[in-house]
């Protein structure tokens, strides 16, 4: 079995494909991490702090927010694309292992996010849409020999992040809702939209009222979890897979208040589009004659370089560049000017006839480009264009120009030492195809056993038996597969999938929310949870997992419970101009119904429940103490 997978991935490696839509996967799963380090910046005294504004977290850790956030950046943009997805991943591991984001803070977005970061260590992912390919097209190019990097990547560069990253989730998750319910009720895409702590402000229910609908969601869901994995190898499959994993993901984004999950899930896709819808895209963005024609002096090394970057730029064709050494290339509308005017500038002539010269030229390519246009017109503003046209003259009058004939140097191929230090190091540890194909089949192999660690342990034996091993041999097995689970869990982001599932939602008939007494009685709800029990944006991600999975559960602790009653108001109070020497919020209470079988209008009816004063959170003096009846607690 082992040699016959070795086989196979040495066949996958040899088979080449298009960059196109790794190169996009990388920038969408880039810009997902940055949104989401933002965030974490945002509410770093929310989440970090062990008492937001009173009992700080390290300084140091904001720091490494800001470091974290230019390294998804970096990533996004490919530029130092293998250095930046290694200190991402190691970012990620960081913070989810050592920051409140282990527990207090998790979704389990963090563990998609890792294990795809770890994966992009090794992918290819530069050579399509990235400024490395920049770099590289600059440095190897001459002016009469332009370079183009590698632009294709083996097929297993797709084939690897959707098996790991979205096959055996998905197979995990769907082996999880087998044990609940109201998914084998067909309700599992009903129930969490009708439960005011995870349901978005769009109004979903004329979806949710037709139950024939939402049975055959839930349904399809289950069915597509379980042939995703087994069916992602075959071509015809792959667009029917595409359009219902994004249909999906599309839902969890638009009817939850979980969309960081949903748009890391959907970048995903962006490896299962066939490559001849983005060869059909990229002919139809085509411009089939150029709006501008610039010509240049082919032998300045900076007007060299200004055709390589703005071409890169301009994947649409909008722009064609002539250089003035060319002869047989010159238009009438350039003959009446001196050839020394001619090279002292960029000239650009556009579709009308209009002719252009410096800064001019310079505002024209960008607003041909398209999607830069707005930096051009800002370029033509008043005291704007004046100061960059000083700028421009300064750097133009003083360029320095060459007599480029044939002994100009022949681009070559970048040498190693100018690779990636990742290739250099992975070309010196497997210099053939069979030996990188040995040893990506027993990390394949590495995984699965981490996988069906995972799964069997929790999937199957605890979920399905409901009960720990007694006997001491059964029981060192099961610590020591808890142990695995951890470390898997913590680097390459293998972990149970049981999210909302029936253990989650049974019982979960109460929620909470605060509101800021004065001394004089009046009443200020926090704008955390609102009056219809609805948590607001943007306190929704991790934010709304603390509150609704980690504080307030079916049977919360009182332990818990309290710690985070003291985070949230600690919070709220510096945000509302509270003092808290002396500070009273009340605790409400209402009463919700999460049923696994299909009600109608139950959305409805759990928002418009009331709400009744159950307690006080009392700050004096900078410290908290939380007035929770027992009784209270027990009811729930």
């Amino acid at each position: 079995m082992y040699r016959r997978l070795r086989t196979l991935l040495e066949t996958w490696l040899a088979k080449k494909v298009p960059a196109t839509g790794l190169g996009l996967f990388r920038i969408g799963f880039g810009l997902v991490a940055f949104q989401e380090i933002l965030f974490l910046f945002h509410f770093r005294h929310l989440i970090f702090d062990p008492l937001p504004f009173i009992d700080r977290a390290s300084p140091v850790l904001h720091l490494f927010l800001l470091l974290w956030m230019a390294a998804a950046g970096c990533l996004a943009l490919g530029y130092r694309t293998r250095w930046a997805a290694l200190a991402n991943y190691a970012f990620w591991v960081i913070f989810v292992v050592f920051t409140p984001m282990w527990q207090d803070f998790d979704g389990g977005f963090d563990q998609l996010m890792t294990g795809s970061s770890f994966l992009l260590m090794f992918l290819p992912s530069e050579r399509a849409l990235s400024l490395d390919n920049l770099r590289l097209k600059l440095r190897h190019s001459t002016p009469t020999r332009p370079y183009q990097p590698p632009g294709e990547v083996s097929v297993l560069a797709y084939t690897l992040p959707l098996a790991f990253s979205l096959g055996l989730l998905y197979f995990d998750s769907g082996l999880h809702k087998l044990s609940a319910e109201f998914w084998r009720n067909g309700m599992g895409a009903w129930l969490p939209p009708t439960m005011p702590y995870y349901m978005s402000a769009l109004d979903m229910s004329p979806l949710l009222n037709l139950k024939w609908v939402e049975m055959f969601i839930g349904y399809t869901i289950l069915v597509f979890q379980f042939l995703f994995l087994p069916l992602m190898w075959f071509r015809p499959f792959r667009v029917p897979l595409l359009v219902t994993g994004v249909t999906f993901h599309t839902g969890i984004v638009l009817s939850l208040n979980i969309y960081p999950f949903g748009f890391a899930m959907l970048v995903h896709y962006f490896l299962m589009v066939p490559f001849a819808w983005w060869r059909r895209l990229h002919t139809r963005l085509q411009h089939q004659q150029p709006v501008l024609t610039v010509f240049y002096d082919q032998d300045c090394p900076l007007c060299n370089r200004t055709v390589i970057i703005v071409r890169h730029f301009d994947p649409r064709g909008a722009i064609a560049f002539q250089g003035l050494q060319s002869q047989a290339r010159h238009h009438p509308e350039l003959d009446a000017i001196p050839q020394a005017t001619l090279l002292r500038d960029l000239h650009g002539l556009d579709r009308g006839g209009r002719l252009y010269a410096g800064l001019d030229t310079y505002i024209r390519i960008l607003i041909a480009l398209g999607y830069a246009a707005p930096l051009g017109w800002l370029l033509r503003l008043p005291g704007v264009y004046h100061w960059a046209n000083r700028v421009y003259r300064r750097i133009a009058d003083n360029r320095q120009r060459l007599s480029c004939d044939a002994a100009c140097p022949v681009p070559v191929a970048p040498a190693m030492e100018d690779a990636q230090p990742f290739a250099r190091w992975y070309a010196r540890y497997a210099a053939s195809d069979r030996q990188i194909a040995q040893r990506i089949a027993k990390f394949v192999v590495l995984v699965l056993v981490l996988q069906l660690n995972s799964t069997v342990h929790y999937g199957l034996l605890y979920r399905w038996a409901g009960t720990r091993p007694v006997n001491p041999t059964l029981v060192v097995l099961d610590r020591l597969s808890d142990t695995l689970i951890n470390y898997s869990h913590a680097f390459l982001g293998i972990t149970p999938h049981a999210l909302y599932l029936h253990d989650h939602f049974a019982g979960y008939h109460h929620i909470f929310a605060l509101a800021y007494r004065d001394p004089e009685g009046r009443e200020r709800w926090l704008p955390f949870v609102n009056r219809e029990g609805r948590l607001l944006a943007p306190y929704w991600g991790r934010v709304q997992s603390m509150w609704a999975n980690v504080a307030v559960t079916a049977h919360p602790s009182r332990a818990r419970l309290e710690k985070f009653l003291g985070k949230i108001t600690a919070y709220f109070a510096v945000r509302m101009g509270v003092d808290l020497t002396h500070a009273d919020f009340a605790i409400k209470m209402k009463k919700i119904r999460t049923p696994m079988h299909w009600e109608k209008d139950l959305r409805r009816d759990n928002l418009a429940q009331p709400w009744r004063d159950v307690g006080t959170v009392a700050w004096r003096q900078g410290r908290v103490s939380v007035l929770l009846p027992e009784t209270d607690l027990e009811m729930l």
